[in-house]
């Protein structure tokens, strides 16, 4: 029997959660606590193996230096994105990594076009770029709260009904262009319940190592909790294809969350055939008179060192 590629093996930890815009979205029937069958035991093997596997990958990404990997995470408050990027790439050469985190908007970054920020940290051919966060935000936090548009110093004149269906647009470009020039786009959706959202607060206020990570913010967004779904749904709905889909992670079991989302890297990097460089035939006879030249030095060495 022919043995199954990592894709395959990988694959029902995947594609339940994968919306690439081949069919209708519906964001309440993704369940929010689902476990894929898995107990928290197995979710950690499977883990474990995947930091292993992207150790890997990632090692010839960097060596082969063709492609790039940009990991999106979004998620409401509390999802899990911050200690889901801490415990997928524990592990990996930091040289070849790098998280950023998008917050509100500085008086700098409002002088330029709402993805600006984001273009300028994308990654290297041969890295991994994080987005803890991402240009999502502005078709996101600006729904919600439609006064910061205000201050976004957009002509007024362009802020119309169908400002949104153009940011959607522009994005789908945007994230074509890049997939055309070599990076692969893999974004998530941490998909989170409003009750397990309140207990992760109450965590938060009780512990000590995490209180500061709680904000009164915190509880002013969850009152627009309904908002907040409804306008994800439509981020998700008009911006998952084929090049650069939509994977909603149930994110109530964070074990499971990391499952997921370590699983849809890995599988993803495995596609791509990575290798490292083969030296050609002329480098290859250079690095023989180099090795002879190492070889005949510290042959002489040894010589010198006899009585």
């Amino acid at each position: 029997m022919a043995k199954k590629s990592l894709s395959t093996e990988l694959d029902a930890f995947i594609s339940p959660f994968r919306i690439d815009g081949s069919s209708k979205f519906h964001l309440q029937s993704h369940k929010t606590n689902a476990k894929g069958g898995l107990d928290k035991e197995a979710g950690e093997k499977i883990l474990d193996a995947n930091r292993k596997r992207l150790a890997e990958f990632q090692e010839k990404l960097f060596a082969q230096d063709r492609w790039s990997v940009l990991v999106i995470l979004q998620g409401l408050d509390a999802a899990g994105k911050d200690s889901a990027i801490k415990a997928i790439f524990e592990g990996i050469n930091p040289q070849g990594c790098e998280v950023t985190s998008f917050k509100q908007p500085t008086n700098h970054e409002l002088e330029h076009d709402f993805m600006w920020r984001c273009v300028a940290s994308l990654p290297k051919r041969g890295d991994i770029g994080i987005f803890n966060r991402s240009y999502y935000e502005d078709c996101l936090v600006t729904r919600v709260h439609p006064e910061l548009i205000r201050h976004a110093k957009i002509p007024p004149k362009l802020v119309t009904k169908n400002m949104w269906r153009e940011r959607f647009e522009d994005i789908i470009a945007f994230e074509r262009y890049l997939s055309r020039n070599g990076t692969m786009i893999l974004k998530f959706f941490l998909n989170i319940s409003k009750e397990e959202q309140r207990k992760r607060f109450l965590d938060r206020l009780e512990e000590p190592g995490k209180i500061w990570k709680f904000s009164m913010n915190d509880v002013t967004e969850r009152a627009r909790w309904g908002r907040y779904q409804a306008v994800y749904q439509d981020i998700v709905r008009h911006t998952s294809t084929k090049v650069a889909p939509w994977h909603v992670v149930p994110s109530d079991h964070k074990w499971f969350a990391r499952v997921v989302i370590g699983s849809a890297i890995v599988a993803a990097l495995d596609r791509l055939d990575l290798r490292f460089p083969r030296a050609d035939k002329a480098s290859l006879e250079e690095f023989a008179k180099v090795r002879k030249a190492l070889e005949q030095e510290d042959a002489g060495t040894r010589k010198k060192k006899q009585p």
